[in-house]
């Protein structure tokens, strides 16, 4: 198992980038390896750090302004070769469908709730991690 997985956290609000650091902790699951955070308010600045390499897995804020998540989703999943999975906060349970049009990998509604985030991120890193990617 690799030493730590790196998540990136994209959200203007520091509220929201900070929630989703609680509530997946440093380990969401037993067997997934320690993550770390890398958090980004803007779209430029999430464009470097997928460009850089070493993203397992992001969480984007589908309420972000200017340039929302669910439009940063497509476009990475459109020009980043290999994109990592996505997860989707939503603001709530009816915007799924935008989620699965953005190609989002899971969507968690907001607030964020601990379990289901850890459940969705743990998901991921197995799933990515197994991929050897």
């Amino acid at each position: 198992m690799q030493p730590t997985a790196t998540v990136l956290v994209y959200s203007d609000d520091a509220n929201i980038r900070e929630q989703v650091r609680l509530a997946a902790g440093r380990r969401p699951a037993a067997d997934v390896p320690p993550v770390e955070f890398l958090e980004c308010a803007t779209l430029p600045a999430v464009l470097s750090a997928l460009d850089s390499g070493g993203i397992d897995v992001c969480v984007l804020d589908g309420e972000t302004a200017p340039a929302g998540g669910m439009g940063v989703c497509r476009q990475i999943k459109d020009e980043i070769f290999d994109c990592p999975p996505v997860i989707l906060l939503i603001g709530r349970p009816q915007d799924a469908w935008l989620a699965t049009w953005s190609r989002a990998d899971a969507a968690v509604t907001h607030p964020v709730d601990p379990v289901d985030l850890a459940d969705a991120l743990a998901s991921l890193l197995r799933h990515r991690l197994s991929v050897g990617a």
